[in-house]
């Protein structure tokens, strides 16, 4: 049966409105190679502010993990919001899956928006992906904060239980939850407090899991693959930023 209401849907309506109040505007940015970027960028650009990059992680749009934070950033910053491949509105037909990937895609929507300078958030998945925009791009950004995103990870690590997760194909079916006992799963890794699993109805998980979570599913778990994929700690360059964590 057809739902006739998306509460997630209509979150997702608050927050768009919420970014288009706070200042901003969305826009789609073809690469021409096959990759299509959208990003939430200023409706006017004001030279006197520095340009700050925030990237999210794995899970919803980048709307749901920036939404209660833009409006206190606005003020002091002209605030780029892009969604990553496969993420909300922005996808490619690309074979490329790592966060060098992902970099390099943002840096040119960045490019075709005319920002020369940057500093950055990154978050989770998206430390990664700002990480790597860091060590590609030094002449362009100027500060790095990284949020939990363990970019130092190697891939033994996994390998050797560092993480409360079997193996890898585990890790991806928690992070692409595709039933609310998964999503469940996730929220019990991902909040300090998580609610009680009983609290959040299975009505609403699923709600979430069918807005969010069910386009490029299996794209998105070779993102995650692709992370740990012959990393080696020896092997990730250094970035020379002033950074945080």
């Amino acid at each position: 049966m057809t739902r006739c209401f998306s509460l997630t849907a209509a979150r997702n309506r608050c927050y768009k409105s919420s970014f288009l109040k706070a200042g901003l505007r969305s826009t789609i940015t073809d690469l021409q190679d096959g990759t299509v970027m959208h990003c939430w960028v200023p409706k006017t650009h004001n030279d006197s502010k520095p340009n700050l990059l925030l990237i999210h992680g794995l899970g919803a749009n980048t709307m749901w993990q920036w939404g209660d934070t833009i409006r206190k950033m606005i003020p002091f910053f002209n605030i780029f919001v892009p969604d990553l491949v496969f993420f909300g509105d922005s996808y490619t037909t690309r074979p490329e899956r790592s966060e060098s990937f992902q970099a390099q895609c943002v840096m040119r929507v960045m490019e075709a928006n005319s920002v020369k300078k940057l500093s950055l958030v990154g978050l989770s998945y998206g430390g990664f992906v700002g990480y790597s925009l860091a060590a590609q791009f030094s002449e362009a950004v100027e500060r790095v904060v990284i949020c939990c995103a363990g970019v130092c990870m190697e891939e033994k690590d996994l390998k050797e239980g560092v993480f409360k997760v079997s193996d890898l194909e585990e890790a991806a079916d928690i992070l692409v939850p595709q039933t609310p006992e998964k999503l469940r799963e996730l929220l019990g890794f991902a909040m300090f407090k998580p609610p009680p699993s009983t609290l959040v109805p299975s009505c609403l998980l699923a709600d979430f899991i069918d807005v969010m979570c069910t386009e490029h599913t299996e794209e998105k778990k070779e993102l995650i693959r692709a992370i740990p994929k012959d990393r080696k700690l020896s092997n990730i360059t250094k970035i020379s930023q002033a950074s945080g964590r």
